[in-house]
């Protein structure tokens, strides 16, 4: 077990956020105090401005409604808790979730607050369309779409032009050339990872691949479709010969990230949220890059990557007065004029629309997301969004073991098959 998730029970259980313990209600305190267990805290590009909102709000509320950012910045970590505490049957007052197949089996039960009413009117309004609808299970809205996800291919210029690369490859062919090029002139190709939760650089490259052999309805296909395995031959040569760095098998995140920041690889998967923290730790890398379609082996050219990626949640009440504070506050979050002092300050997408306050200044490379979200040919879900949680910690391992050559592609998918079992 982790410590983050020894330490944040401890932050969580005292202060009586959950649904199944006691709640004050607004007749006994004057100030109703909402608890938020978050991990857009520290390093998190949308830190500094999600904390700035919480307090405009908290002045503006004085008295009445005070929200408390309780931090979590281990990813993991607070995916275990939130998971574990809604299995308990105990919800925090606040929080977010990952937009994946087994976040909404919680919409089953009468824990989380229902916003079916509330988002029918001008409130639902000022979300990008499709938004809702995708948060929506069996007529009911459980959750409030905020933060969306684009994750093309990163690619630093400066390092292509060293090694004589003067565009992104346009051909399979051509970006295996690339690889060679750039390997030639002491560059590393490309990051990658197979630790985590998830593996998340390598989930997304393999993402892409998989747009790219069987497009927009690639993930209707059963696992048991020989295309998966032909996804997993590619990324196994993305993984051989020198394409990634050596710590790759049981690199986290931050390997991969790291690498690319500090210049020592070449290409790179992730999304908008990603700007903030390059920017701001990595200015060379940051200037240096540039964004691309994966062009890869299969017919489905001009695709991307990307979906929704977190929603807010809130236990549910039968305080009117908690529930209309928790309203309150979402509708403070979701305000198209808040959004954008996010988006521009962290360079995340949003859920919401909004328009770019004249005279704000707009990050270039976030220009380069919106360019490429609109000129995408069509946009596929990640992987792991389309298959539960377990199923993507096998596909860490299995791709671990398929890079260290203990299993061929085919065992590696056979390793992630039986852990998502034959309905899948």
């Amino acid at each position: 077990m982790r410590t983050s998730f020894i330490i944040l029970l401890l932050l969580i259980v005292p202060f009586g956020m959950f649904a199944g313990g006691a709640r004050e209600s607004a007749a006994d305190q004057k100030e109703i105090v909402l608890n938020w267990p978050t991990i857009w805290v520290g390093q998190d590009a949308k830190a500094n401005m999600v904390e700035q909102l919480v307090n405009e709000f908290n002045q503006a509320n004085a008295g009445k409604i005070r929200v408390n950012i309780q931090p979590s910045p281990d990813y993991d970590g607070y995916r275990d808790v939130i998971s574990t505490s809604i299995a308990a049957g105990q919800v925090p007052d606040l929080f977010v979730f990952g937009v994946q197949p087994t976040s909404f089996s919680w919409y089953e039960s009468d824990l989380l607050m229902d916003f079916t009413e509330d988002l029918q009117g001008s409130w639902g309004n000022q979300f990008v369309e499709g938004a809702i609808l995708a948060a929506t299970r069996n007529g009911r809205v459980k959750s409030v779409p905020f933060e969306s996800a684009l994750t093309p291919i990163w690619y630093n210029e400066e390092l292509f032009l060293k090694a004589g690369i003067n565009q992104f490859p346009t051909t399979i062919d051509e970006f295996w050339e690339a690889t060679e090029k750039l390997k030639a002139a002491g560059v590393v190709p490309m990051s990658q990872m197979t630790g985590g939760t998830n593996a998340w650089t390598s989930q997304l490259w393999y993402s892409h691949i998989m747009a790219n052999l069987g497009g927009p309805t690639v993930w209707s296909r059963p696992l048991s479709d020989p295309l998966y395995v032909k996804g997993l031959e590619v990324l196994n040569q993305m993984y051989s010969d020198g394409n990634t760095t050596r710590d790759a098998v049981g690199a986290d995140a931050g390997a991969s990230g790291g690498h690319y920041q500090a210049q020592r690889t070449a290409m790179f998967s992730n999304g908008p949220w990603y700007i903030g923290n390059i920017r701001t730790n990595a200015p060379a890398a940051y200037a240096n890059t540039r964004l691309a379609n994966f062009p890869g082996p299969g017919t489905y050219q001009g695709g991307q990557v990307g979906s929704p990626l977190s929603n807010i949640a809130a236990a549910n009440t039968n305080d009117p007065a908690r529930r209309e504070a928790v309203i309150t506050f979402l509708k403070w979050m979701t305000e198209p004029m808040n959004v954008a002092r996010i988006s521009l300050d962290s360079g995340s997408l949003f859920s919401v629309r909004f328009t770019i306050p004249q005279g704000a200044q707009i990050d270039p490379l976030q220009q380069k997301f919106l360019e490429i979200n609109s000129n995408a040919a069509f946009i596929v879900d990640y992987f792991g969004a389309t298959v539960t949680t377990d199923v993507m910690a096998e596909f860490g391992q299995a791709i671990g073991g398929m890079a260290i050559g203990h299993v061929t592609p085919e065992q590696a998918m056979a390793q992630i098959r039986a852990v998502a079992g034959p309905d899948r």
